[in-house]
């Protein structure tokens, strides 16, 4: 009993505990003045402050303490200001760009007129600012924001210098949040091939370009590009690659408007990887994952091969020398009358099934020269309900089984099968291989030529390297403060219980039974058992004395006469 009870009390603390722990997040929810604490900021400063990136104002202001004053009213304590700093761009890189100087100045808003459009629609007037988050959490942090719906949009910028293919790999990564969501769309970024005739001002979608990469969205389809383009070797034209699709889930990248980092890097091995949020979601080789394949089939089917007219791709034949049985007759019934089956006791053979309803009446509209002679509607007949059926019997039918059906040949196998056909092989008079597709066209500008039917899709940080190392720190400095900001400010468990209840109320059954269910069983655990029946007044008495119990003095008196019993 002792470790039963010591069981108990243990439950009850632990449910206790769990209450405790959900009751601050309840009351934040609410609005409890008492209990408002923003501690998403307070977890930011401690991650600014690992990173060397809180002030000494913003140190004091997070070790000092506030003096007290006269009046004991409760307050919320003081939220520590989270100070923004932009990335710095360090070590080997070809283009970063922040936003945070609040300009366009480096970057030039196309001007030109898209071909093949309607006229309406056909110039890139799609808007751009540089802007805040409308939700920031780090304020001076801004971005480029496509702010027109369903128009075009085109804007570029060149690079430091260009990008040649060589030894070393190209890491390409920028910042994509979806404020409104996105019904169609892309967000995609193009690297703008290193042309003779390469012009900002006319940027439209057919410029030259070597990588497309980004997400893309319309309907259900989620994408999330990786576009190169393939220069023949033979011909000289070029061909668009697509690597193959990822197998991660993408949806929730385009639905949470959060800040998510989209990273392509691209080795001179040719294999690749795609991350979002430095997770890998998609890699591969660009020699094998991608369609169409770079390099061709080195035979292909001849074009001016045919068929001979006597190829039999027959594999199976009728027997010629099968004939059809004596007995076999192809024009008996699948089925005939049961003549087993007998007329049921009472069927009515004079009444009809249906007979005119008694009560109908003419209508007094009726025209008989237009309309033609008026009927009663039918209707069951009342004389047919108590009995087993009326009008005519007929036997039912069955299979008949005589039944044969049409005689046909049996089928063998066909002595003549050739197989199926298929033109002969040829070396493909445009084969060739190319072993090394990394080697890409130069390319000297980064650019945007998005269309889409949502607004206030914001872009940041922008950085194209040849060193992982370089653009995971200006990652670190940029997104990753992005994502410190976004994670502190995200509600607790609590609050995200009840927000989820908000929106589907049934999630309240699943919550009470939650905690009722384990209170009711610590219940019945601890408080039941066996009872124990009290013992009478005179049991105590008993226990005083030596005096035999009434069943004592009973079982002495039995064992007494069995002696007597045996002399007789």
């Amino acid at each position: 009993m002792e470790l039963k009870a010591r069981l108990c009390v243990v439950l009850l603390l632990a449910l206790g505990l769990v209450c405790v722990s959900l009751v601050p997040g309840i009351r934040a929810q609410q609005g409890d003045p008492e209990e408002d604490l923003d501690l998403g900021d307070m977890e930011v400063e401690d991650e600014l402050d690992q990173m060397g990136m809180v002030g000494e104002e913003d140190e004091e202001l997070l070790d000092g303490e506030v003096e007290p004053e006269e009046d004991t009213a409760p307050k919320a304590p003081v939220v520590p200001k989270v100070t923004y700093k932009a990335p710095e761009p360090m070590g080997e890189h070809f283009f970063a760009e922040s936003f945070d100087r609040g300009t366009l100045d480096s970057w030039v808003v196309s001007k030109a007129k898209k071909e093949d459009a309607d006229e309406d629609i056909a110039r890139y007037d799609g808007q751009w600012e540089v802007e805040d988050l409308k939700d920031s959490k780090l304020p001076g942090d801004k971005g480029l924001v496509l702010k027109s719906r369903a128009k075009h949009h085109a804007i570029s910028a060149q690079l430091l210098r260009p990008f040649i293919f060589d030894t070393k790999p190209l890491i390409v990564q920028y910042e994509v949040n979806f404020q409104n969501g996105i019904d169609c769309g892309g967000a995609y970024v193009k690297l703008l091939s290193q042309t003779p005739d390469l012009d900002l001002d006319q940027f439209v979608d057919k410029t030259p370009y070597t990588i497309m990469f980004g997400p893309d969205k319309c309907g259900e389809d989620y994408k999330l590009h990786f576009i190169f383009r393939h220069k023949n070797p033979k011909t000289g034209e070029y061909e668009e690659k697509h690597a193959k699709k990822p197998d991660a889930d993408l949806r929730s990248y385009y639905t949470d408007k959060k800040t998510h980092l989209y990273t392509l890097v691209l080795n001179p091995d040719n294999s690749f990887e795609i991350l979002v949020d430095q997770t890998v979601v998609n890699s591969g080789n660009l020699l094998k994952d991608v369609t169409p394949p770079v390099n061709p089939s080195a035979e292909i089917e001849d074009p001016d091969d045919q068929k001979p007219e006597d190829w039999d791709e027959r594999p199976k034949i009728q027997d010629p020398d099968a004939t059809k049985p004596e007995d076999w007759d192809e024009d008996a019934p699948a089925q005939v009358p049961d003549e087993a089956a007998t007329k049921p006791d009472g069927w009515l053979d004079d009444e009809p099934e249906y007979i005119s309803d008694p009560e109908a009446v003419k209508p007094e509209d009726w025209d008989e020269d237009m309309d033609g002679e008026w009927e009663a509607p039918q209707v069951p007949n009342p004389a047919c309900e108590t009995a087993p059926g009326c009008g005519a019997w007929q036997r039912p039918v069955v299979d008949n089984p005589n039944y044969k059906g049409k005689w046909k040949p049996s089928m063998i196998d066909n002595p003549n099968y050739q197989g199926m056909w298929k033109p002969r092989k040829i070396a493909n008079p445009a084969f060739f291989e190319d072993l090394h597709p990394f080697r890409m066209t130069p390319f000297n500008a980064v650019g945007l030529e998005l269309w889409s039917m949502s607004s206030d899709i914001f872009f940041d940080n922008f950085f194209i390297s040849n060193e992982r190392l370089t653009a995971e720190r200006w990652a670190t400095d940029g997104w990753g403060l992005k994502k410190a900001a976004e994670g502190a400010a995200e509600p607790g468990l609590a609050t995200q219980m009840l927000s989820a209840a908000e929106e589907r109320p049934w999630l309240w059954v699943v919550y009470v039974l939650t905690v009722a269910l384990p209170l009711v069983l610590i219940l019945v655990f601890c408080c039941s058992g066996k009872k124990k029946t009290p013992a009478p007044a005179a049991a105590a008495e008993y226990k005083k004395t030596d005096e035999p119990q009434p069943d004592v003095k009973e079982e002495e008196e039995e064992q007494q006469k069995r002696p007597l019993l045996r002399k007789r």
